[in-house]
């Protein structure tokens, strides 16, 4: 064996001509040729202290490098949930240039307005002049209107001028993040669907769109209200053929008045602009009590992987000899606990028996006219047993859907619409006809006016506090009247006129009322009485 000297050095070289001269001296925890584990040698308790130590130091380091990087990656996880939202909020978004210096903000929305609601429109004011600098920024609730309204509005004539529409010049910087969500969204045959009459439903839009193949969800945002929606919505078929045909058929197709605008989705389904994030804010952070649970119960896992690796055996076999020793140790408890029960339940039954005893005494003494038997048992409700619960399920369900039949033809008796096609006609619609029927309801509902409007009935100087009153007493001679509402409107020649809105509770009644006040002199006026367009008043223009 050569050593080199000052520098610690060992040959290997030298120990090849080493020879064994006696038998191997197995030490602890080493295994023997049949591969049989020694028995490790009881450590002192000093040993078994510093062992107890090294394990507590070893699982507090565990902890803290495990809570180090479950924070980096939740915190890198809030950054690109946060990149996601401000891509969103630019991909919302469209620049309107070259729009004529007269024009207002309210022309601006009217004009977008029919690709989806319109979240904001920023124009910047000139404060010499007092006019806008000819440009606007408007954004949107969902990115594939800004999409729609980029491709459908850029060079359109508004207000005298051909606008100029593109995207903001932020678009760039997010560039990454918007090219990874509309890479997501080439999964999906999605489509996007705007300017929906207010009186089509969900149910009627599917009749129309399944002419063109499989549709796998149909679904109009909501608007807070029940059964109204915003407008717009989505709908995702099953291939890609028919997502294209739909698109290219029924893109600015006429339905109930308004054109319908339809492009393909540019964002998958769980993405929605919720507006431009704090940058302020940042990421949010875990709270510490979840944190330190978590990294708890990891670094005991990875403590676990480590012993079972080094000792070669199963983690489940350790973990189930832990969990038998806390069994063993919660039956013994939970014996010592039943034992200690019972004996206080003896007690209390015993307390209780008493009690009885001398309360019958003395109700027996008080009470001359009533008595209560107390020695009978209550009896117990019969208990429904699992073929009678199904029976009565399925009963419900027949009895709920005769009764829904029973409402339908009630309601169809009366006059009153149903609430989707395919109840109305009870029967499947699609295509051609389901289009045809659309049409049908929405213009029979939109004839179907409820408000009487009432002109040249009084003029200006004859509104007073007791004219409603009056009015709505002589119209409640054809039928129940909802409201009355008097409007004073000027004309161009600085004249005023008034007229008067009363709403009826069904389409008869203000047709009786037109029939019986149009041509009626009031105080030496002839009223003018006509059917006022619901739209226009759900929407409180009374300038029609």
């Amino acid at each position: 064996m050569v050593v080199k000297e000052g520098s610690g050095y060992v040959d290997p070289d030298s120990f090849r001509d080493l020879k064994e001269t006696g038998g191997l001296v197995y030490g602890p925890g080493s295994k023997q040729d049949g591969g049989i584990t020694r028995a490790l040698i009881k450590p002192s308790a000093s040993q078994a202290l510093q062992i107890q130590k090294a394990k507590k130091y070893a699982m507090e380091v565990s902890i803290k490098m495990v809570l180090m990087k479950q924070t980096l990656s939740h915190q890198q996880a809030q950054t690109k949930a946060l990149q996601r939202q401000q891509a969103l909020s630019i991909m919302s978004r469209i620049y309107v240039g070259c729009i004529n210096y007269d024009t207002k903000e309210e022309s601006v929305k009217q004009a977008f307005n029919a690709f989806g609601p319109i979240r904001s429109i920023t124009m910047s004011w000139d404060p010499i002049t007092q006019k806008h600098k000819g440009f606007a920024f408007v954004e949107f609730e969902t990115p594939e209107a800004a999409q729609l309204a980029e491709e459908q509005m850029n060079g359109v004539l508004v207000c005298g001028r051909n606008i100029k529409v593109g995207r903001p010049s932020q678009m760039p910087q997010a560039q990454q993040c918007i090219q990874e969500i509309q890479t997501e969204a080439k999964n999906y045959f999605r489509i996007y669907i705007s300017s929906v009459h207010k009186d089509l439903s969900e149910e009627d839009i599917k009749t129309v769109f399944s002419a063109y193949g499989t549709i796998k969800t149909c679904q109009l945002a909501s608007s807070g209200v029940p059964n109204k929606h915003k407008g717009y919505g989505y709908i995702e078929y099953a291939t890609e053929q028919a997502m294209t045909d739909s698109i290219s058929s029924m893109n600015l197709f006429d339905l109930g008045g308004q054109y319908l605008r339809v492009g393909r989705a540019c964002t998958p389904p769980d993405h929605k602009n919720t507006g431009m994030p704090d940058s302020k804010s940042g990421a949010g952070a875990l709270p510490a009590a979840t944190a330190m649970a978590a990294a708890t119960v990891t670094a005991k896992l990875t403590a676990l992987d480590a012993v079972s690796k080094n000792l070669g055996v199963d983690a489940s076999k350790i973990t189930e000899q832990s969990s038998k020793k806390r069994r063993s140790r919660s039956r013994s408890k939970s014996s010592e606990r039943k034992k200690r029960e019972s004996a206080e339940k003896k007690e209390v039954k015993k307390e209780v028996k008493t009690e009885e005893s001398t309360s019958s005494t003395s109700t027996s003494t008080s009470s001359t006219s009533t008595s209560v038997d107390t020695s009978k048992p209550i009896p117990v409700p019969p208990l429904i047993t699992k073929e009678e619960a199904i029976e009565t399920a399925d009963g419900l369900k027949t009895a709920a859907a005769a009764a829904h039949q029973l409402e339908l033809k009630k309601k169809l008796e009366e006059g009153v619409e149903a609430v989707t096609l395919s109840q109305q006609e009870n029967c499947s619609i699609k295509g051609q006809s389901a289009r045809q029927i659309v049409m049908q309801k929405l213009m029979k509902n939109r004839n179907e006016s409820v408000v009487l409007l009432l002109r040249n009935m009084v003029g200006p100087e004859d509104v007073d506090e007791d004219l409603q009153t009056e009015i709505e007493s002589e119209c409640s001679k054809y039928g129940k009247v909802e409201q009355v509402i008097i409007y004073k409107e000027q004309q161009e020649n600085s004249e005023v006129i008034v007229k008067i809105f009363v709403e009826f509770d069904k389409y008869e009644q203000v047709k009786a009322a037109k029939e019986a006040l149009n041509g009626r002199f009031f105080s030496g006026r002839k009223v003018e009485a006509s059917v006022y367009d619901q739209d226009l008043f759900d929407q409180q223009d009374l300038s029609g």
